[in-house]
């Protein structure tokens, strides 16, 4: 959670994501055509490490439903009523919410009611 939306903050965040979990055999990366996802690094890093690139159609929200999803659960299950007083204080907050709940717990009918975490351990295995 940064000020900005720049090409360094997501370039720094996929570099972070594949440190923690490795090169899977097949990644595909979603977004929208947001100048931070084409900027020439991040399309590189992409490309260098075997990502796919998937991308939403201009003003077509239905393109990224799952994060769309994803986004009104925070609101409604974290954030919705809250203050923050500072950044790093929202920041801790919407960190706990991802890696102590969302992921490791909370169940997602559209993937056979597991966690996320349980979701990926089974397509591993497979």
């Amino acid at each position: 959670m940064k000020d900005a939306m720049t090409g360094q903050m997501v370039t720094d965040a996929l570099m972070m994501a594949i440190w923690r979990r490795g090169r899977p055999k097949e990644l595909l990366h979603h977004s929208d055509q947001g100048s931070q996802y084409t900027s020439e690094p991040f399309q590189r890093l992409m490309a260098d490490n075997g990502v796919t690139c998937s991308m939403s159609r201009s003003g077509n929200v239905w393109d990224n439903a799952a994060v769309e999803s994803f986004f009104s659960s925070l609101k409604i299950e974290r954030v919705k009523r809250k203050v923050y007083r500072t950044r790093d204080q929202a920041r801790a907050d919407v960190f706990d919410y991802i890696e102590r709940f969302y992921n490791p717990t909370r169940r997602h009918s559209t993937i056979g009611y597991l966690s996320p975490m349980q979701y990926e351990e089974r397509a591993m295995k497979a």
